[in-house]
């Protein structure tokens, strides 16, 4: 397993990944990061779907592979994925490497690049069949930068968290001030201390008295006070982080509403998101295949964080017009699928889509090619009747 690590900070003891404030940051972009799906687009290598889906190698599972990427990624800047292959070389999974066990190498007009186990071993796959993900990217071609410009903000993190230390103790060890009378020596001295706590302050005074010789001249009672941060230099420090991390305080305690969430995803998830879809499809498949429409994507509910309201509004709409069917509004209140949850309906009130033209709906009505109009007949003058008509029968 390639499960080495050494801080990328050693100007003391630990690393970026062992303060606790950088740690909130990268631990809670990674948690959002892991609950990416994967979508899988055109014919070629069905089967990744479902290894994408549920276990991307031997000791991941999704989650945790995209959580793992997505820690490499914001502590050392670089992460590599290499393929994982059965027997015959058939693509079966990924696996995220750390950097510091990493160096490209060149052999035969080929790079390729090397990286080390747990136990030293060594292995080496051609560079062209990895995928690279770098953020802060200027001086190398291949690798991002380390974190060095975070280094001051580390130290006064490092700097505060010991004086916070250092002043508690000291508030907690002092309680009295005595001037000593007469001129002692050193180990007299520390001989009166000692007596004077274990006479005075131990929990065999159950007087609450204090009483003390003329060694003494003067005993004072030092108040107590707590320690406190300054603010100013507390808020500086983590504004510092926030801004390296691309983060903010209701983010590390989820405090966040829909506005902050889709800041959030669009500013730092979405294009973690978008990076390592492209990555992965390009180390998934050949020119040709992508040309024909494989791709790997990796997607997010954006809704999963919205008010009640904003969902209620978006599903209505999306439903009634067949852009969202009955299974995609179940995703938007995280609710499970159902039967037939796939297909797309529209108001008609309310019909599936397929049967808009059925169900005794009505069609346009149809009319026959109109004829010329024929010319009226002129009115015939009455004639005079004739002798021998029955003019009774007529008139009848």
């Amino acid at each position: 397993m390639l499960n080495g690590y050494s801080p990328v900070f050693t100007t003391y003891s630990g690393g970026l990944y062992e303060m606790d404030l950088t740690r909130a940051a990268v631990h809670r972009f990674a948690t959002m990061c892991s609950k990416l799906k994967p979508e899988i687009s055109g014919s070629a290598k069905p089967y990744l779907e479902k290894i994408l889906q549920f276990k991307p190698n031997f000791f991941m599972s999704t989650p945790q592979f995209l959580y793992r990427v997505a820690t490499i990624w914001e502590v050392d800047n670089n992460v590599f994925i290499v393929p994982v292959e059965d027997q015959l070389g058939r693509l079966i999974g990924y696996y995220p490497i750390l950097p510091q066990r990493c160096e490209i190498v060149e052999a035969g007009g080929i790079i390729y690049l090397r990286y080390q186990f747990a136990n030293g071993e060594f292995a080496a796959i051609e560079f062209d069949r990895v995928g690279i993900m770098t953020q802060y990217q200027y001086s190398d071609d291949l690798f991002g930068e380390d974190n060095r410009v975070l280094k001051p903000t580390m130290q006064l993190l490092h700097t505060q968290n010991e004086g916070i230390i250092n002043a508690v103790k000291n508030s907690a060890n002092i309680r009295f001030l005595a001037k000593v009378a007469n001129m002692l020596k050193p180990e007299d001295i520390k001989k009166e201390r000692e007596r004077f706590t274990a006479d005075n302050l131990s929990e065999d005074n159950k007087s609450g008295m204090i009483i003390y010789d003329g060694k003494f001249s003067e005993l004072k009672q030092v108040d107590s006070k707590p320690y406190t941060v300054n603010a100013l230099q507390m808020q500086q420090i983590n504004e510092n982080v926030f801004i390296h991390f691309s983060t903010n305080m209701e983010i590390l305690t989820n405090k966040y509403d829909e506005n902050i969430w889709n800041a959030y995803y669009e500013g730092k998830i979405e294009p973690f998101a978008i990076m390592l879809s492209i990555v992965m499809s390009n180390m998934t498949y050949t020119q040709n295949e992508i040309n024909r429409g494989n791709m790997i994507t990796w997607t997010a509910n954006r809704l999963q964080y919205a008010s009640n309201a904003t969902k209620l509004q978006v599903s209505t709409q999306l439903f009634d017009r067949a852009l969202l069917n009955r299974n995609g509004v179940m995703d938007i209140w995280n609710m499970a699928h159902v039967e037939d949850g796939d297909k797309y309906y529209i108001r008609k009130e309310y019909t599936e889509v397929s049967q808009l033209n059925a169900g005794g709906v009505p069609k346009q009505p149809t009319y026959d090619e109109p004829t010329e109009p024929t010319e009226p007949k002129e009115p015939t003058e009455p004639t005079e009747p004739e002798p021998g008509d029955n003019l009774e029968g007529n008139q009848e």
